[in-house]
């Protein structure tokens, strides 16, 4: 297994700390509103990442911080009159609930850095102790970047560049603005009643010490993998490298995972043009969620990703193509839905190198997601699979027969893609025998290039209230 790691810029060979065994830590969400897709394809991304593991026999540990305390969420709820409490607990189950919507699994631990403060604290202590960092005249602490070598390494950054002795209390900044940055932030009058009362004062903690206290408890002071969006890699991730680092001085994570933007239309999400999407504003337009979650992984994680409406819709139809194979390639497919059901799959002679052909493209799409996951390759495979289990089945141009045992084979192979990308098992659907007869009788027509027939067979199904799919991998027929 081979993964693209940010700390090197190379491909490398997955090797874990312990045989069997994989601990990731995935970057969460901050909850002072609803998730948008963008953050959807990052948990998406880590959910994909934990799926593949298991999928090859690891045991995985997953951790996935809540991040319930920062300026956003203090904003907010001085805004709306309301406790900081009050928006970080709507807003985690909102969360949660998107999360079961989408099908991602709940992860090991899912740590809410309000319920960490003292490891948190102790981890500043001890780069206090260490020198490096320092309390500034208004009890505010930071950390000197320049007491850790190879500051900006990670994040490419050109320290030369950097203000001597800047510092940013903030929790965002830009890479112009890199300088030492907030471990604790000493209270003032806009946080309101947020605050702790600790050795190290009368505050709160920044944004990135969160991370590191809390990945280093549940996963150790060095782990397997570490996951977020290409946006993390400065300031956060660099600022993790450097806290947790310089705490315990091993190693943090080994391999850094990061999944690239997601564009809307082209273009980078803004409430102002009109683009921005929250998966509660596409399920109002009707979507499907397993069609949404087969979109945002239907690129390599490392490619920017441009979503479209029309892409969903058709990421929909192909969605609807590969369960149609799933069920007419099942063993008992008496129920299934595509024009297939009309028609036996014989468990005859197969021809000639059938069995070969399923073990190459099912090794292809292992192949592909073990060489950096490359979603988009082992997709292509799986549509490689749609075409040979239509083509079995009397759908496509070929004709041909499987053994019970190739079937089979297609049936297990088309149940690793939706065990690993975490789409829901499709749920057969009764089409009427009859309107499976004519759909059939329909192909018969096609064959004979009998064009007028078959339009007005069509159309006889759409008055019915089905509809025909015509596809590259054959027709299916479904409820209009």
């Amino acid at each position: 297994m081979r993964l693209y790691n940010t700390a090197s810029r190379k491909l490398e060979e997955f090797k874990p700390l312990k045989e069997g065994k994989v601990a990731i830590y995935s970057c969460g969400p901050t909850v002072y509103d609803y998730a948008h897709i963008g953050n959807f394809r990052a948990f998406l991304f880590a959910d994909l990442v934990r799926r593949w593991f298991r999928f090859n026999k690891y045991q995985v540990t997953q951790v996935m911080n809540i991040t319930d305390v920062d300026d956003k969420i203090i904003k907010k709820a001085t805004a709306k009159g309301v406790t900081a409490q009050d928006i970080t607990k709507e807003y985690e189950q909102a969360f949660y609930d998107d999360l079961a919507t989408l099908n991602i699994e709940r992860f090991d631990v899912h740590p809410r850095a309000t319920e960490h403060i003292d490891e948190m604290v102790a981890m500043i202590q001890s780069l206090l102790d260490k020198g490096i960092a320092y309390k500034a005249d208004d009890g505010s602490i930071y950390y000197s970047v320049a007491k850790f070598p190879g500051y900006g390494t990670f994040a490419h950054l050109d320290l030369a560049g950097m203000q001597e002795g800047a510092r940013v209390k903030n929790d965002e900044y830009t890479k112009d603005a890199a300088h030492d940055f907030a471990l604790w932030k000493a209270w003032d009058a806009d946080d309101g009643e947020v605050y702790w009362e600790t050795p190290l004062g009368k505050g709160r903690p920044g944004w990135h010490i969160e991370c590191s206290a809390m990945s280093t408890k549940y996963l150790g002071s060095t782990f397997d993998i570490h996951t977020g969006g290409i946006d993390l890699v400065f300031p956060h991730h660099q600022n993790e490298i450097a806290q947790s680092e310089g705490a315990s001085g091993k190693p943090f994570a080994r391999y850094w995972l990061h999944n690239e933007h997601l564009l809307v239309e082209g273009k980078k999400m803004s409430k102002s043009l009109g683009n921005f999407f929250t998966l509660r504003d596409l399920l109002g337009k009707g979507i499907d969620p397993r069609a949404l979650r087969l979109t945002l992984l239907s690129a390599h994680y490392r490619q920017q990703l441009n979503f479209t409406m029309e892409g969903l819709d058709g990421w929909e139809r192909a969605l609807r193509r590969i369960d149609d194979a799933y069920l007419v390639s099942a063993p008992a497919a008496d129920a299934a839905g595509p024009i297939a059901d009309a028609i036996t799959v014989a468990d005859g002679a197969a021809p000639q190198g059938a069995d070969r052909a399923i073990d190459d493209i099912r090794s292809q799409f292992k192949d592909a997601l073990a060489d950096d996951l490359n979603t988009s390759v082992a997709l292509a495979a799986v549509f490689e699979m749609v075409k040979l289990a239509n083509a079995a089945a009397g759908m496509g141009p070929a004709g041909e027969t499987l053994l019970a045992a190739d079937k089979a084979a297609l049936h297990d192979g088309l149940a690793d893609f939706y065990a690993v990308f975490g789409i829901s098992l499709p749920e057969a659907v009764q089409i009427p025998q009859d309107i499976l007869d004519l759909a059939a009788q329909r192909e018969t027509h096609r064959a004979r290039k009998e064009w007028a027939q078959a339009d007005a067979i069509r159309q006889q199904v759409a008055e019915r209230g089905y509809r025909i799919d015509d596809t590259d991998a054959g027709p299916s027929v479904v409820r209009a």
